[in-house]
């Protein structure tokens, strides 16, 4: 049995306005608080939560936030 070999050839789709349905607008707004949430995993006391009472916890995380925010700017 000969295997016949040949190139397909498509068509160049044009890029869509949408993503998944949704208007580019709110998924970007999306993207950079996904990318905020994969940047606190970079804080192991974030990712374990050692501190029994919340507001130390949220202690911690302003203290993230002003540390990437110093970093990234």
């Amino acid at each position: 049995m000969a295997l016949k070999w040949y190139h397909r050839i498509k068509k160049n789709r044009k890029k869509p306005a949408t993503q998944d349905g949704r208007r580019l607008r709110r998924y970007k707004r999306r993207f950079k608080v996904e990318r905020f949430f994969s940047w606190c995993e970079d804080f192991r006391r974030l990712v374990v939560r050692w501190e029994y009472h919340a507001e130390n916890y949220l202690g911690f995380v302003l203290l993230a936030c002003i540390r990437m925010s110093l970093k990234y700017l």
